[in-house]
């Protein structure tokens, strides 16, 4: 398993790399070779720092239970306050949904012993298999573009061990534990048709085929990582199986990796095959040496980061569906217009997940703020993709407004989180030159302004719609790198 299957090295010599769905220029650079220097010269990718925004999906066999309990701490307090036992047994993660069940005293339990008194969770494989029947990729991928999304990641495996797509590398403790409908391969294509790039998110650290033992601590959920030869043979052949049949622009690792696995020539051998392709950190949970970019999850950070990052969440508390959830536990429109423009403004992407149900459904909840979120892009979308951050991410107005900031060319745009309740806005501290024009996207025309000691004073127009947040372009501004 140390090189590409043949195919996939014809390919590569051929000079030809398919990521996302087209394919890219001949590729001229010298071929990576499995050391931690070279493969820490792959730089990143145009398309992933001008992305901005992804769809993670977390799918499987979690999705026919579909619960979690809503009462739980956030993941921030966890992390802050070491709270590991008490998330284990109320895990707001749905897709966490097999391990919680074997919890003592979890919520979980007690749950599924009223919804589902006479199933095991390998009984939720024949009924995922069913519902999957009724699932439409094209819908998905249509949807998402709308969005706006430029890439999609979806969970090929997660800890459960159960594979979306038919696998050549049989599970040795469980040969059966994977869909018969290739979902990997039909959503990848349905992605690639709509024009957006296709990332594969793959479990290699928790595969409780292998270690079924229960996590309830910190501790516990790294001994659970198998680190036998057996696994470590086939979680690598897992993804290099991905590599081949699917060509995945992300790969999108989850809870570390066995230590017994070739890392650095699977990372060569990708590079290598799809050049622009990213890693991100998460195959090494202590000291990540090679990657393209981290991850945080249900984070929020202060200042411009200049390592490309990207902020994971769902729009509620769990990545997998749960039906517990409500409007209640789910981001506003405006709070996750808000949250997205913050992580852009300091050169972060937004990867926001969605929970479908057994049979793909997204539910209508979700659904609302992917539109929503959506019908702000298409009208103020200029300022997001293909942006970068400015000198500085933060400011407001002289009435405490919230802006952020994001150039693109020669333009600078301050986007404003809140509505202007009077006729004229101050951006404190910029002083665009006297030349630069300045206007409101989605109006035509350009704003008056009026020199000030604090900073630009622009005339708000009347009657502007109400929306989450508004973009002020000054252009003829040239940002300083």
């Amino acid at each position: 398993m140390s090189a590409l299957p043949r195919r996939a090295r014809r390919l590569l010599f051929a000079g030809l790399a398919v990521a996302g769905g087209s394919a890219t220029a001949l590729h001229a650079q010298t071929t990576y070779a499995p050391t931690v220097a070279s493969l820490a010269a792959h730089p990143l990718p145009a398309w992933f720092s001008d992305a901005k925004l992804g769809v993670f999906i977390h799918w499987g066999l979690y999705s026919v239970p579909g619960w979690a309990t809503t009462t739980h701490p956030t993941l921030p307090e966890v992390m802050a306050k070491n709270l590991w036992p008490e998330w284990f047994r109320n895990n707001a993660y749905a897709e966490w949904y097999e391990n919680s069940l074997k919890v003592p005293g979890s919520a979980t339990q007690a749950y599924h012993a009223t919804a589902w008194p006479q199933k095991t969770y390998r009984d939720f494989q024949p009924l995922f298999e069913e519902a999957v029947q009724r699932w439409d990729p094209d819908a998905w991928a249509k949807l998402f573009k709308r969005v706006g999304a430029q890439y999609v990641v979806l969970t090929t495996k997660h800890h459960d061990g159960y594979t979306l797509w038919p696998s050549r590398e049989k599970n040795p403790r469980r040969a059966d534990w994977q869909s018969r409908r290739d979902i990997v391969g039909e959503l990848s294509a349905a992605v690639r048709q709509q024009g957006m790039r296709m990332g594969l998110y793959y479990s290699g650290g928790l595969d409780w085929t292998f270690n079924p033992a229960p996590i309830t601590s910190f501790p516990t959920l790294i001994s659970n990582i198998p680190q036998d030869s057996v696994y470590a043979a086939y979680a690598e052949a897992q993804w290099r199986e991905l590599i081949e049949r699917y060509r995945p622009a992300v790969l999108w690792n989850d809870i570390g990796f066995p230590a017994r696995a070739d890392q650095k020539r699977l990372f060569a051998d990708y590079y290598n095959a799809i050049p622009d392709g990213v890693i991100n950190e998460r195959f090494n949970l202590l000291k990540p040496e090679v990657f393209d970019f981290t991850t945080p999850e249900y984070a929020v950070i202060d200042t411009i980061n200049p390592k490309k990052w990207e902020a994971t969440r769902g729009i509620g508390a769990s990545f997998g569906f749960n039906r517990a959830e409500d409007a209640a536990q789910f981001l506003s429109v405006n709070d996750l217009v808000d949250s997205f423009i913050d992580i852009v403004s300091k050169n972060g992407n937004l990867l926001l997940n969605v929970g479908p149900e057994a049979d793909g459904t997204i539910p209508a909840g979700q659904l609302d703020r992917l539109t929503g979120l959506g019908d702000w892009l298409r009208q103020n979308g200029e300022a997001i993709f293909g942006s970068r951050p400015w000198t500085r991410a933060e400011g407001r107005t002289s009435d405490g407004i919230k802006v952020r900031f994001t150039k693109k060319g020669g333009a600078l745009y301050a986007i404003l989180l809140e509505t202007p309740k009077s006729s004229s806005v101050t951006i404190e501290g910029l002083q665009p030159p006297q030349g630069a024009t300045i206007s409101l996207l989605g109006r035509r025309g350009t704003l008056a302004r009026t020199a000030t000691d604090t900073g630009l004073s622009i005339r708000w127009p009347a009657k502007v719609p109400e929306q989450p947040a508004y973009v002020i372009r000054i252009s003829g501004m040239q940002a300083p790198e």
